[in-house]
C-alpha cells in the first residue's frame, strides 16, 4: 500500500544508521540513562505495592489478582483506589517467586530492560508516525524517516521525566502498559499489509491489536486509549481524511455522497470493530470492579474536592500547563506533588493565570495548523503529534472521574510520545529555515547529552527514599507530606530529634494531616512527653475517628498517664474501626496484666497469637504471666506452642527453660 510522502528527514541535519545499528544506539543509551538504579531499594509506594502486598505471595491463589486492586485490596472495599492492574501484579509475583522473597533487584532489571525494548520499538512507531505508511513488493515495512525516527525515539529513551517509571518499581504499570500499547499500534499497522489476495487489510490484525489493547489495559488504565487512537490514525494515514474539509462537507446536506467517498478502505467497519472491542473491555472491566467511585481525599487532589466550578476548571488547566512544562523543562522533579505543593488559584488576578494562557496559545496555534495547513504532510503530522500527546493523558485529566493525585510524572510517559513527536517536527522546520544546520544539530545533541546526565543523576536519587525524600525539600517546600516522609526515613534510622522537626513541619503545613500527627505523637510518647503526645493523638482521632493505629497509640499514652479506663476504652475503639489487630490486643493485655485481670490479659494475648501467630511479644508474655501466677504445666504447653511457631525465638528459649527448670526438668529437650 504505497502512501507518497513529502520526506522529513531532506531537510534534517542528523545521524543517517542502518535500522539494526539505530536500534543498538537507543538501546545502549536508554539503558545508560537508567542503569544506576538496577541496585536501589524498595522506595515510596513500592513498600504498599510490593512489600506489604499478599498478591504476591505463593499462598494467595492465582484468581485473587482479578478480584483484587494494585495494593492488594478487594475491589468491592470502601477503601479501594480502583487502580485494576492484574497483569502487572502479576509480574511482580513473577519477580518474587523467582527471587525467593523481596530482593529489589530482580524488580529494578525488568523495569531497566522494559524501558530499553520500549524504547527500541519507538523507531518501529516513529517511522510511521513521521514517514506514513509504505510496504515493499515483498511486504515488508519500509522506513521512510531514518534520521526523524531515530532522533525521535532517543528523545524518548532520555527524558528524564521517565525516570520514575524505570526507577520506581511501581512505574512497571506505566511500562508494560506502554509495551503492549506500542505493540497494539504495529499489530494495527500490520492490517494494511496486503495479503495475496490482494485483500486491503486484515480483520484478524485488527483483532489481535484490539486484544493488545486490552492488554495493555490490564496492566494500566491508560491502555485502553489506544484504540482512539487508532481509528485517528486510520482516519489519517490510511484514509487520508482532511478533518477541516470533513467537517464543511457534512454541513451541507446536498453533498452526503461526496462524504460516502471520504470513508472508503473499510475504515467504518474498522471503527466499528475498535469501538465494540473497546466497550466490550470497559464493560468487563465495570462489572469486576463495580461502580464504586474510588475513595480518595482532599489532600491527594484538592482541586477537585473545590466547590466552584470556575476554581475547578481554572486549577485543572494550570495542572495541564505544568505536565506540558515538566515535558518541555523536566528540571524540577518530585516524587510526590499533593498536599500544598501547588496551592489553588482562586481568582484570575493570580500570575499563574499565564500559565494557562502560553498552554492554550501553544495548543490551539498547533490544532488550527493541524486542521487549515494546506500541507497534507503538516496536518498529519501534527494531527498525530497531538493525539499522542493528549489522547493517552486523558484518563488523568480529571474530565471524566476524579484521580487521586495532583500530577504524577509517570503519567506523561506515554504522552510524551506525542511531545518527541512535535519536537522532531519543529526541529525538521527550524533545519529547514537554518543556513548552518550542523549548529542547530549541535544544539540538540547538547539537550539529549543533558538529559542522559538528568536521568543518570534523577535514577540515583530513586535508589534510596532518603534521597528521594529529600530531592523534594527543594522542590515542593510546601508539601507536607514531603516532610512527613523525610521525617519517617529519620524516625526509621533512630534519629528522633531531627524527625520531630520534620513531623512539626508537616503538621504546621497542613494541621488536618494525621499520619504526621500520629508518629510524631509516637516519637513524643518513647521521650516521655506524654501530655503533648496525648493532645496530637487525641486531635488525629478528632479528625479522623476510625484511625485505628491513632487510637491504639492514645490508649498506650493514656496508660502510661494511669488512667486505665479511658485507655481501655482507646484500646476497643481501635479494635471496633480494625478487626484484626494483633498489636492493639497484645497492648490491651499488657494493662490487663497492669490492672492483675489476669484471664483478660492471657485472653487478649492468645487473640494477638491468632491474629498473627509470630508475634512473640504476645507469647512470652503468656509464659511469663503463667510462670509467675504458678500454672507451670499451662505455661510450658503454651511455650512449646510457640516455639513450634517461631522455632529460633531467644527469648522464648529462654522463659520456657526458666519455667522447665521450675519445674526440675532439667534434661528435657526444649524442642520435641
Amino acid at each position: 500500500m504505497a502512501q507518497t510522502e513529502p520526506n522529513l528527514d531532506h531537510d534534517i541535519s542528523w545521524f543517517l544508521l542502518p535500522s539494526y545499528w539505530a536500534k543498538m544506539v537507543v538501546a545502549l543509551i536508554s539503558f545508560l540513562c537508567f542503569a544506576n538504579s538496577y541496585d536501589g531499594d524498595f522506595v515510596f509506594d513500592d513498600s504498599e505495592a510490593i512489600i506489604n502486598n499478599k498478591d504476591l505471595r505463593a499462598e494467595t491463589p492465582l484468581g485473587d489478582l482479578w478480584y483484587h486492586d494494585f495494593w492488594g485490596s478487594k475491589l468491592s472495599s470502601n477503601t479501594s483506589h480502583k487502580s485494576y492492574r492484574p497483569l502487572t501484579v502479576l509480574t511482580f509475583r513473577i519477580n518474587y517467586l523467582l527471587a525467593g522473597g523481596f530482593y529489589p533487584v530482580g524488580f529494578h532489571v525488568i523495569n531497566i530492560i522494559l524501558h530499553c525494548t520500549i524504547s527500541v520499538l519507538m523507531i518501529d512507531v516513529f517511522s510511521i508516525l513521521l514517514g506514513g505508511l509504505q510496504f515493499s513488493n515483498k511486504g515488508r515495512r519500509l522506513n521512510l524517516a531514518p534520521k526523524s525516527s531515530l532522533l525521535a525515539a532517543l528523545l524518548f529513551a532520555v527524558h528524564p521525566v521517565h525516570t520514575e517509571c524505570v526507577a520506581g518499581i511501581v512505574g512497571r504499570a506505566d511500562l508494560l502498559c506502554a509495551l503492549f500499547f506500542l505493540l497494539s499500534f504495529l499489530g494495527y499497522c500490520k492490517a494494511f499489509r496486503e495479503n495475496k489476495e490482494g485483500h486491503t487489510f486484515s480483520i484478524l490484525w485488527v483483532l489481535v491489536s484490539v486484544i493488545l489493547g486490552a492488554i495493555a489495559m490490564l496492566c494500566k488504565e491508560q491502555g485502553i486509549t489506544i484504540l482512539g487512537l487508532n481509528a485517528v490514525f486510520d482516519a489519517l494515514v490510511i484514509n487520508k481524511i482532511n478533518l477541516l474539509e470533513l467537517i464543511q462537507k457534512l454541513l451541507h446536506k446536498d453533498k452526503l455522497l461526496e462524504n460516502a467517498g471520504q470513508l472508503r478502505k473499510g475504515l467504518l467497519f474498522r471503527i466499528t470493530l475498535l469501538m465494540s472491542g473497546g466497550a466490550s473491555i470497559l464493560y468487563i472491566r465495570w462489572r469486576i470492579m463495580g461502580t464504586g467511585p474510588p475513595a480518595f481525599t482532599e489532600v491527594d487532589n484538592p482541586a477537585s474536592f473545590a466547590d466552584s466550578l470556575f476554581v475547578r476548571a481554572i486549577n485543572y488547566n494550570y495542572y495541564y500547563s505544568l505536565n506540558a512544562w515538566l515535558l518541555l523543562c523536566p528540571w524540577w522533579l518530585c516524587f510526590d506533588w499533593s498536599m500544598g505543593c501547588i496551592p489553588l488559584i482562586k481568582s484570575v488576578s493570580d500570575w499563574r493565570i499565564i500559565a494557562l494562557a502560553a498552554l492554550w496559545f501553544c495548543l490551539i496555534g498547533l490544532i488550527c495548523q493541524a486542521l487549515c495547513s494546506e500541507d497534507s504532510h503538516k496536518r498529519r503530522i501534527l494531527t498525530l503529534g497531538l493525539g499522542f500527546l493528549i489522547i493517552p493523558f486523558l484518563p488523568a485529566s480529571n474530565l471524566f472521574f476524579r484521580v487521586g493525585f495532583v500530577i504524577a510524572e509517570r503519567v506523561i510517559y506515554l504522552p510524551s510520545i506525542g511531545y518527541c513527536i512535535l519536537f522532531t517536527y519543529g526541529f525538521s522546520l527550524l533545519s529547514k529555515q537554518a543556513k548552518k544546520k550542523k549548529i542547530l544539530a549541535v544544539a540538540v545533541l547538547g539537550i539529549l547529552l543533558i538529559n542522559v546526565m538528568r536521568c543518570t543523576f534523577r535514577s540515583s536519587q530513586w535508589r534510596s527514599e532518603e534521597q528521594l525524600f529529600r530531592s523534594a525539600l527543594s522542590v515542593c517546600p510546601l508539601n507536607a507530606k514531603v516532610h512527613y516522609n523525610v521525617g519517617k526515613n529519620l524516625a526509621d534510622k533512630g534519629n528522633q530529634s531531627a524527625a520531630i522537626k520534620y513531623y512539626r513541619e508537616a503538621v504546621r503545613l497542613n494541621p488536618k494531616y494525621v499520619h504526621a500527627m500520629n508518629n510524631l505523637g509516637n516519637i513524643l510518647k518513647e521521650r516521655n512527653e506524654l501530655h503533648e503526645a496525648e493532645e496530637l493523638l487525641s486531635l488525629a482521632v478528632q479528625i479522623q475517628p476510625d484511625f485505628a493505629a491513632a487510637w491504639m497509640n492514645l490508649g498506650i499514652v493514656q496508660n502510661s498517664l494511669r488512667r486505665f479506663e479511658e485507655a481501655e476504652q482507646s484500646y476497643w475503639t481501635a479494635i471496633k474501626h480494625r478487626k484484626k489487630y494483633p498489636d492493639c490486643y497484645y497492648n490491651l493485655g499488657r494493662l490487663y496484666a497492669d490492672l492483675n485481670r489476669h484471664i483478660d490479659a492471657l485472653n487478649a494475648w492468645r487473640n494477638a497469637t491468632v491474629l498473627k501467630p509470630e508475634h512473640s511479644l504476645a507469647w512470652n508474655n503468656m509464659i511469663i504471666l503463667l510462670d509467675n501466677t504458678g500454672n507451670l504445666a499451662q505455661a510450658e504447653a503454651v511455650g512449646r506452642e510457640a516455639l513450634e511457631l517461631i522455632p529460633n525465638d531467644h527469648s522464648l528459649m529462654f522463659s520456657l527453660a526458666n519455667v522447665l527448670g521450675k519445674s526440675q526438668k532439667y534434661k528435657v529437650p526444649i524442642h520435641c
